[in-house]
């Protein structure tokens, strides 16, 4: 029997006996555990007992009605605090005036205004979650199928690793400007990125009681930066003198609120990962609140305050700042402390664990997600793999943080515009009740020969690279709107080209194919 959005009919019960064939996905969705133990031959009394120990076997497979375990919805707003009441956020913050020469006034506004665009986007992503009990990234092949679920995992990875690789860089200058000389950022890279990889390998259950509680030490060391920065000497007026006027102003707040907006929405790609355990009739205004607050009070509060930073004016700080990036501006606010103020330095620096845990934990689900093969093999082989990949990428990059940052930043905002525009008009317009589809048939999550051809979404998708493109304005390449507005434009171009293109082109599929 099929599940639809709207109705949630009781899963039939799955007897293990069918476990022999692992291609099974009732079988999969039933007992994860078992179907993997059994497929590895010899390596399985060694997974056995690793999945007994509490390591998390489900992966991808969808998760039944029946065994769904978690029914406070409040895990959802404590998380995401947790994971954006973070140390990174403050570089965002920093970029207003060290990249685009914003003063503290338009710096909030951009941070704010952007920030609730990108907010209201990905919480919706995360109303998905209990509804269809599927991982954001599978959820994608109701609207552009197997082949376009494929693409999108391949840029998610792309962000998840690019997002760890910022965190453990910053991870790694902070700690090592706690005793200058003494500790390389090399070291502090593998630190903070052993310790985020702790929990991920353990899984979703661990995930959320680290996420539940992280947060309120950190807020307390962000209280500390707010006090002690006060006491430097705030002068928002500070930056007004060397503000662009105009026309170039305009674009240079385009161009911050670009980088804000994909802040905010990087996390969309994930949002449904982490509630879909929550019981599919969770009112999903409950869920979309908790998350839009979730993620835009901390990172609002977080990245004012990196833009308050910036306003410092004494010598020390803007030397601080020049020799040791944000990690060094940090220290430097800290110092007066002394040797409790190195500590709080520590707690920061660790903080950056919270923010990066979600990063690892998902990119290893959507490796998974890139298809049937690559979902045979254990969700936390992937988390490893992860581990190891944006841990060399940090190491190789921390030179040139800020660089790689803002351009990471401007580039992320653009596919995850498109991507929510799809995912959103696809459900408000052809799952909806009484729509085209009329609901999603939960069932043919992994069956491609039922879940739509994709061309719709893949074409809609391409259109909104084309956005991209031609909105872009980068140090290596300004597209042609972008040139002429002056501005980077690639995220509301992006995500106008495939709402339009979408529409006719996903009505077209269903009338062809059905589907």
């Amino acid at each position: 029997m099929s599940a639809s959005l709207g109705h949630y009919p009781e899963d039939e019960e799955k007897s293990v006996a069918g476990l022999e064939d692992a291609k099974d996905v009732y079988a999969i969705e039933a007992a994860p555990d078992r179907v993997i133990v059994r497929r590895f031959g010899k390596l399985g009394p060694l997974l056995s007992r690793l999945f007994a120990s509490g390591v998390e076997a489900r992966g991808v497979e969808r998760m039944p009605e029946n065994q769904r375990e978690s029914k406070n919805a409040w895990n959802n707003i404590l998380m995401w605090w947790s994971v954006n009441t973070v140390f990174d956020i403050i570089p965002v913050g920093v970029l207003a005036q060290s990249t685009f020469t914003l003063s503290f006034g338009n710096a909030v506004a951009t941070i704010l205004c952007f920030g609730t665009l990108g907010a209201i986007a990905t919480a919706f992503v995360a109303t998905l979650g209990p509804k269809t009990g599927l991982r954001t990234m599978i959820i994608t092949r109701f609207s552009s199928g197997y082949l376009g679920c494929t693409i999108y995992s391949v840029l998610n990875i792309l962000t998840q690793l690019g997002f760890a690789t910022t965190t453990v860089i910053l991870g790694g200058q902070t700690l090592s400007n706690i005793n200058p000389g003494t500790l390389p950022s090399v070291v502090g890279i593998i630190i903070i990125g052993v310790c985020s990889l702790i929990p991920c390998v353990v899984g979703y259950n661990m995930v959320h009681i680290y996420e539940r509680y992280a947060w309120t030490i950190t807020l307390i060391s962000m209280l500390f930066l707010w006090g002690l920065g006060g006491k430097a000497g705030y002068d928002i007026n500070a930056q007004k003198p060397l503000e662009d006027t105009g026309r170039t102003l305009s674009a240079d707040i385009l161009s911050f609120g670009g980088i804000v907006f994909g802040l905010f929405t990087g996390w969309a790609p994930v949002a449904a990962d982490f509630n879909c355990r929550l019981p599919a009739d969770t009112p999903p205004m409950r869920v979309f609140l908790l998350t839009f607050f979730g993620l835009f009070i901390p990172i609002c509060f977080v990245g004012i305050l990196g833009a308050a930073l910036m306003t410092i004016t004494d010598p020390a700080y803007v030397t601080a700042f020049r020799g040791g990036s944000t990690g060094g501006l940090v220290a430097q606010v800290l110092s007066p402390l002394g040797h409790f103020g190195q500590f709080i330095l520590v707690l920061l620096a660790l903080s950056l664990i919270a923010n990066n845990i979600p990063n690892t934990y998902s990119a290893g689900l959507s490796m998974q997600a890139l298809g049937r093969p690559f979902a045979t093999i254990p969700r936390f082989f992937w988390v490893l793999l992860a581990f190891v990949v944006y841990t060399v990428a940090g190491i190789a990059g921390h030179e040139h943080f800020i660089t790689i940052l803002s351009n990471f930043l401007r580039i992320l905002s653009d596919w995850t515009a498109f991507f929510i525009v799809i995912v959103a008009e696809e459900h408000f317009i052809f799952r909806r009740k009484n729509g085209p589809l009329g609901g999603y048939n939960l069932d043919d999550y992994d069956t491609p020969s039922k879940l739509p051809v994709g061309v719709a979404g893949i074409l809609a998708g391409c259109f909104g690279v084309a956005g991209a493109v031609i909105g872009m304005s980068q140090a290596l390449y300004t597209g042609p709107l972008g040139e002429m507005v002056g501005a980077e434009i690639g995220f509301e171009l992006a995500a106008a080209f495939s709402a339009v293109t979408y529409l006719p082109l996903r009505a077209l599929e269903i009338r062809l194919t059905g589907r």
